[in-house]
């Protein structure tokens, strides 16, 4: 494996590091990744939103048991959203769960189940940032997107900034264009370009920390994020609950709890009646 890659001090040139890219996809590329295997816009925009800042190993059974329970657009945005957070509880980042659901109620309401092809389209859909947008571009449109994440990142720092300190995006983009042009399906290259960046990660290093827009991942045990995920939980089980009963199906400290309750809350992900709380 590391033979067909560790030439990146002989390339010498775009198209030398182009090559290199696509050889070592073809021997070692994860071509079974189940949203590899479609091009369906709906499955690959799931796929974008569970992947964010989530192992792949953990979002596959989530991927699968998603589309097996909503397998369309309108199925979605037919189901509440607690059946919806219910399917996607353990996986966490609950908030992309409401994004997506929104997403669906929007693409059905406005595009008749469609997922919209344009990238301003895409991104006037909750949840659908930047990155997000370009990918479901790229991958179910095969669009030539000028796409960078931390994978990307890694790549591309890695071959032509080898000595840097800092690297910013506005260095990395240019060089990310002038590849791209020089491929056939921008879909198979930006995934060849995400499963090198692992294997980098995996064996020389993750560059992508010289990054001007690299920040480390807080801790999940006591955040507030862990909070919200064992509030989620506990009110998924389908009961109403007090306060009281939070805190014992909980075991957070008062003051976490009252937090992440707030939170939730606020965005409409739970809902209180009386003294007791429900998803």
């Amino acid at each position: 494996m590391a033979g067909v890659m560790d030439q990146h001090k002989k390339h010498k040139s775009m198209n030398d590091f182009v090559r290199a890219v696509q050889a070592y996809f073809a021997m070692h590329g994860r071509h079974d990744l189940p949203w590899r295997k479609t091009h369906d816009p709906y499955h690959i925009l799931v796929s974008e939103m569970m992947l964010q800042q989530t192992q792949v190993t953990r979002v596959i059974p989530y991927y699968e048991n998603f589309l097996r329970e909503f397998p369309t657009m309108n199925v979605l945005a037919q189901k509440k959203l607690g059946a919806v957070l219910k399917m996607w509880s353990g996986l966490g980042y609950n908030r992309r769960a409401k994004f997506l659901h929104g997403a669906a109620q929007a693409v059905v309401a406005h595009n008749r189940g469609v997922v919209p092809r344009s990238y301003d389209d895409l991104r006037a859909l909750p949840g659908v940032g930047d990155y997000t947008a370009k990918a479901v571009r790229i991958f179910a449109y095969n669009e030539r997107e000028v796409c960078i994440e931390t994978n990307i990142r890694t790549v591309f720092i890695h071959h032509f900034f080898p000595q840097a300190r800092r690297v910013d995006d506005a260095r990395l983009m240019p060089l990310i264009a002038q590849a791209l042009a020089q491929v056939d399906s921008p879909r198979e290259w930006y995934a060849a370009l995400m499963d090198y960046g692992v294997y980098l990660k995996e064996t020389k290093g993750n560059s992508a920390r010289k990054s001007t827009v690299y920040t480390k991942q807080k801790a999940f045990r006591g955040s507030p994020r862990e909070a919200r995920g064992r509030v989620l939980r506990a009110l998924l089980k389908g009961l109403a609950m007090d306060e009281k009963s939070l805190l014992k199906a909980t075991t957070l400290p008062k003051k976490r709890l009252i937090g992440a309750l707030a939170s939730l809350r606020s965005e409409d992900m739970i809902k209180k009646v009386g003294k007791k709380w429900s998803a």
